[in-house]
């Protein structure tokens, strides 16, 4: 894989980062937090930029981008802790839709590229932790299409989508993705905030009724479906983590040269130099790592795809708790304080170790492959 960015790329990077620098500045931020809600005109600017629709065919709307545009992208989406759901309906939501074919790509695709629809991947069953098969969220053949029923807990930006990516598992045992509006009778959302100020939700599943072409995909092409929207959200949440990293060394760097002691900057003593070379190496095996997630989208082999993804995270996870913490540890007792990014760098660090399996999950799976 080139580690250099396309022409193209780096015009996208550039426009992106004005963007961000403009729209999403600490108050800005900290403001559509305290909402609670997603902010219309940012969504709306992401998607006039082709953000929404990068990795989206151009037949449908999109851009056509090959999966290594993720990695400009989602850096620039880390340095400036845009929260907002890119990665569950542009990436991961768009991923599973193309994955499954059929009309539903010319349905979805389209809208989701323009920010028209949001959709979310609800997976996660309560008692599950990350396992993907579904178990108790359960569907049924209906004379009008399909029954739905259960709960799912932990979906990603769940009160923001015009639509769910539901998991459950067939009267066969097989899993079956279906596509459930918001507006669904029967469907109840309970949203909660989040650590790092994103939002997260719960979804009730009470006798559902969707139609028939609500089915996206079953059996075997549904499980592939769903791994494929998994890979692709990791990846770009670990160029996402390369980007918050690399902006939070920024930060600490420019905080140790105008703070004096002594007399002289803390940039100039040795042992905080020690410290900062210490992120700066973590920083770059991050970023390092997120090109080889990057690069796995397009690995034919299954088993090599699944090593190289749960490797990147894992190095994510790492490096990402090292540079928060020292980062905190180099601000003082400043970087305890609201007022600061220090403390939002941190908290959405933190929130990526967890989010589309922890560093106990990536090592089962090493071990599974081992």
């Amino acid at each position: 894989m080139d580690f250099i960015y396309t022409e193209e790329q780096r015009m996208l990077a550039d426009s992106l980062r004005r963007l961000v620098d403009q729209a999403w500045t600490h108050p800005r931020r900290r403001a559509r937090q305290a909402a609670g809600r997603l902010d219309a005109d940012a969504w709306a600017a992401l998607a006039e930029l082709g953000v929404l629709g990068l990795n989206i065919a151009q037949d449908f709307g999109g851009f056509g981008e090959v999966p290594a545009s993720l990695l400009p992208v989602h850096v620039e989406l880390g340095r400036g802790l845009v929260s907002e759901p890119v990665i569950p309906s542009a990436v991961m939501g768009a991923a599973l839709i193309d994955a499954c074919g059929g009309e539903a790509r010319g349905l979805w695709l389209p809208a989701i590229a323009s920010g028209e629809a949001i959709v979310s991947v609800a997976y996660q069953e309560p008692g599950r932790r990350y396992d993907a098969d579904p178990r108790d969220c359960r569907a049924a053949r209906t004379a009008e299409g399909w029954r739905l029923d259960g709960v799912k807990h932990l979906v990603w930006h769940g009160a923001a989508a015009t639509a769910w990516l539901v998991s459950a598992r067939g009267a066969e045992g097989q899993t079956l993705l279906l596509a459930v509006p918001a507006d669904t009778a029967g469907a109840r959302i309970i949203d909660t905030p989040t650590l790092d100020g994103a939002r997260c939700a719960r979804l009730e599943l009470d006798a559902v009724s969707l139609p028939p072409e609500a089915l996206l995909a079953q059996g075997a092409l549904a499980d592939e479906a769903l791994a494929q929207a998994l890979q692709w959200g990791t990846a770009a949440l670990c160029a996402h983590a390369a980007g918050a990293m690399e902006r939070l060394l920024e930060i600490t760097v420019d905080y140790l040269k105008a703070r004096k002691q002594f007399g002289q900057p803390l940039a100039s003593f040795q042992a905080l130099q020690h410290r900062l070379a210490e992120m700066l190496v973590a920083k770059e095996l991050a970023l390092s790592m997120a090109y080889v997630a990057v690069a796995a989208l397009t690995e034919t082999d299954a088993a090599q795809r699944r090593r190289m993804i749960a490797s990147a995270k894992l190095e994510a996870a790492r490096a990402g708790r090292l540079v928060a913490q020292m980062a905190v540890q180099l601000h003082g007792g400043m970087g305890m304080t609201d007022e600061l990014d220090v403390g939002d760098y941190f908290k959405r660090l933190t929130v990526i170790d967890q989010l589309l399996g922890d560093t106990a999950e990536q090592l089962a799976v090493l071990e599974e492959l081992a």
